[in-house]
């Protein structure tokens, strides 16, 4: 782990040569023995990367969260809204479920601070600001990387349940207000490895669904969500079934249920004078609010939500066919027809121009200094260096001589350049190589990517010529991975949306929970929204118990809507099954009888999207042991005392647990001379050793124990909390008595 100090908490550093040498231990221990419960609502979405939300708001991403690549993988991970008043740890750890201490964590001690599998975060300020530790950003923010594993340090992640998680250091290891959690899987991982089995969709299962109609926005032509302030702004034209208003302009919407909260319909003609305009096309955002945006048939205009008209200029030469923003802050980039010019938007002026020999619109890449021209009509793709505003390459266009255009458009994170033709698209990498044609059913007419999630949504329209055995009214949303180009989500149908009015577009909401859809042809503007078929996280697994102890099956799943759990047990063998009534928390706990030798258990979670169990897993009871053992050694593996012939007490009572750790347990008090157990607690002893989780202890004198908590409360050295600690992670299973709310015999 990233190096802590092995000073008591809150004791000032006597120089960084001291905070070196001290550094390291403490904070590994801490991370081994203090809780973390789960963080609060992981988005579902079973790609990458991943957003958790904190007991307290704050916000966790991870960039990556499946797939990872074992031997080694750079994670970003970024917060916000974390405690300024406490320091936190970025780690990956083994995720023993609510309320468990997250342990063994990859990493292991660093007494160097140089450590890349960890990162201490700590208020501005702090004293170990600095090589060791570094300071939040305003507003409780962070952005780091850490180098993870699948194996290392004691952990298996193939074999366990592992999350990057944050947490309070060391000097407030009892603070569980910081701690947020992100599952992740390893390649050749299943996610959700050891159960999850979907019963009527797939588990994990992405699609969308529609949960509005916005029909306040005109003839909607083009869509932008402004990255700043979070508004849809519209460009619209008049719809002609609505005869008594004219809602030509660009209109501004409340992305959340469609109201309109401004409407810009003037703009300067071609003699300057304002006249009520259609907004044709969305260049881009303006800084803060507000949109560069063309307007029939020569206008360049910019506008934000308030204003009462727009301000533009209006260009010699043929109609605009294509706009997008320029190298500048106050340049645009236009396309009329084969002409390309890069104009000035407050005086309309051209500063450079190049004609093509055929096209018409165009996609620009700024971060790669490059714009990619079509000319469907020769079959062609352009290249052109932005710099220079030469042509740098030229390109076959397979399918696109004389087919329907569609759209250019590129994505930001590839460079790739998406060609819409026909009922194809065409996909080109940065170099112009074809690297994928996408065939759908229906007219591709628009893209957008997600640069968060790698994905890219495409809207197919229908042909709307009923008459063509090809039609059927109906268009198609699908989504793709950007980078191997699979299906990334159930194609969702589109009713009524056809290209007989104009050509749909699209807006994505960064990371892809939703998308809005234009169909022109019947005036409305669809809210489409994220959902996750239950995906299981994590299972429970076998267990064996003896009569009486207490036991816990856990288990967890994440999908959209959050889904909600129900246990359910087999008497014979898994052929039939039953619901254990009122068992509907992530955990299921009750105490063992020998009658229930041989049950199965499971989970089951559903949301409205499909419904997923767990695989089925076995208890197994056995006989209590007790009476009559002299100086007997305790058994680590339960609770169940046993008695001594010199009438020693061993502790009663223990817990055992699965899908999750087990904590220690209660007092014993060996006789004199005899040789007791203890739990995992503390235990009092005749003799002078110690106990660790269930072992033995003689001689004289007392002996402090730790099953879980803070390094303060031990009295220990820190490298001896550190070695015990170690011991109760290789004990795999410890039993203990706890007072909590049991499904008595769970049937």
């Amino acid at each position: 782990m990233t190096s802590t100090p092995g000073t008591a908490p809150g004791t000032p550093p006597g120089g960084q040569s001291r905070l070196r040498r001290r550094a390291g231990t403490a904070a590994v221990a801490a991370l081994l023995l203090a809780g973390i419960p789960v963080g609060a609502a992981v988005s579902a979405d079973a790609g990458t990367p991943k957003t958790a939300t904190g007991p307290q708001g704050q916000k966790l991403t991870v960039s990556a969260t499946t797939g990872l690549d074992p031997a080694e993988q750079k994670v970003r991970v970024q917060g916000e809204g974390y405690g300024l008043t406490t320091g936190i740890y970025v780690a990956l750890c083994k995720d023993n479920g609510d309320n468990r201490v997250p342990s063994p964590c990859l990493g292991g001690a660093d007494m160097s601070g140089g450590s890349k599998t960890s990162q201490w975060i700590v208020p501005p300020g702090d004293p170990y600001e600095g090589d060791l530790a570094q300071a939040f950003g305003p507003g409780g923010t962070f952005d780091v990387e850490i180098e993870i594993a699948r194996k290392g340090d004691g952990l298996d992640c193939a074999e366990v349940a592992c999350s990057v998680v944050t947490r309070a250091d060391h000097r407030a290891a009892g603070d569980r207000t910081q701690d947020v959690r992100i599952p992740v899987v390893f390649a050749g991982q299943d996610p959700g490895d050891g159960g999850g089995e979907g019963v009527d969709v797939p588990a994990g299962t992405v699609s969308y669904k529609s949960a509005a109609d916005f029909t306040t926005a005109g003839k909607p032509l083009d869509l932008l969500l402004h990255p700043d302030s979070k508004k849809l702004y519209v460009g619209a034209d008049n719809l002609p079934d609505t005869a008594d208003v004219d809602e030509r302009g660009l209109h501004v919407l409340n992305p959340e249920n469609g109201t309109s909260e401004s409407w810009i319909s003037q703009a300067p003609g071609s003699t300057g004078a304002l006249r009520a305009s259609a907004a044709a096309r969305i260049a881009g955002p303006l800084p803060g609010d507000g949109v560069v945006y063309n307007y029939p048939l020569r206008g360049v205009g910019s506008a934000k939500s308030g204003d009462e008209a727009a301000t533009g200029v209006w260009l010699a030469g043929s109609t605009i066919t294509d706009i997008a923003p320029g190298t500048t802050p106050d340049t645009v980039l236009v396309a009329q027809g084969a002409t390309l010019s890069e104009i000035e938007r407050a005086t309309g002026t051209a500063t450079r121009t190049l004609t093509l020999p055929g096209g018409t619109q165009f996609a620009a890449d700024p971060g790669r200094g490059a714009l990619w021209y079509t000319d469907f009509t020769a079959g062609k793709l352009h290249r052109v260096d932005l710099a220079s505003f030469t042509v740098s390459g030229s390109f076959d266009l397979p399918g696109g001589s004389g087919g329907m255009a569609g759209f250019t458009e590129t994505d930001p994170a590839t460079g790739a350049v998406w060609v819409g033709v026909g009922r194809s698209v065409l996909v080109f990498d940065a170099a112009g190589t074809l690297v994928k044609t996408l065939v759908g059913k229906d007219l591709a007419r628009d893209a957008a990517f997600d640069t968060a999630s790698g994905r890219a949504y495409v809207v197919w329209q229908d042909g709307g010529d009923l008459s063509d055995p090809a039609n059927d009214n109906n268009g198609t949303l699908t989504v793709y991975g950007t980078e191997d180009f699979a299906v990334a989500a159930k194609d969702l149908s589109l009713p009524g949306n056809h290209s007989q009015a104009g050509a749909a577009s699209l807006a994505v909401e960064p990371g892809g929970a939703t998308v809005f859809v234009t169909s022109p042809a019947e005036g409305k503007i669809t809210k489409l929204v994220r959902q996750v078929s239950p995906l299981v996280t994590r299972a429970p697994a076998d267990l064996t118990a003896k009569e009486g102890e207490e036991v816990t099956l856990g288990a967890e799943a994440e999908g959209t809507p959050e889904p909600t759990v129900r246990w359910q047990v087999s008497t014979d063998g898994a052929q039939t099954w039953k619901d254990v009534e009122g068992a509907t928390a992530s955990a299921l706990t009750f105490t063992a009888r020998t009658a229930q030798d041989g049950y199965r258990y499971r989970a089951e979670f559903r949301n409205d999207v499909g419904t997923t169990r767990t695989a089925a897993v076995t208890l197994t009871v056995t006989a209590a042991t007790g009476g009559g053992d002299t100086g007997g050694n305790g058994d680590a593996s339960n609770g169940v005392g046993s008695t001594g012939s010199d009438g020693s007490t061993g502790g009663d009572g223990g817990t055992q647990s699965s899908g999750g750790s087990t904590t220690g347990g209660s007092d014993s008090t060996g006789g004199s001379g005899s040789t007791g157990t203890s739990g995992g607690s503390s235990g009092t002893a005749d003799g002078s050793g110690s106990t660790v989780g269930g072992g033995v202890a003689g001689g004289t004198g007392t002996a402090a124990t730790s099953g879980g908590g803070s390094l303060a409360a031990t009295g220990a050295t820190v490298m001896s909390v550190t070695l015990a600690a170690a011991g109760l992670v290789g004990a795999g299973m410890l039993v203990h008595r706890r007072a909590r709310r049991r499904t008595e015999g769970a049937l």
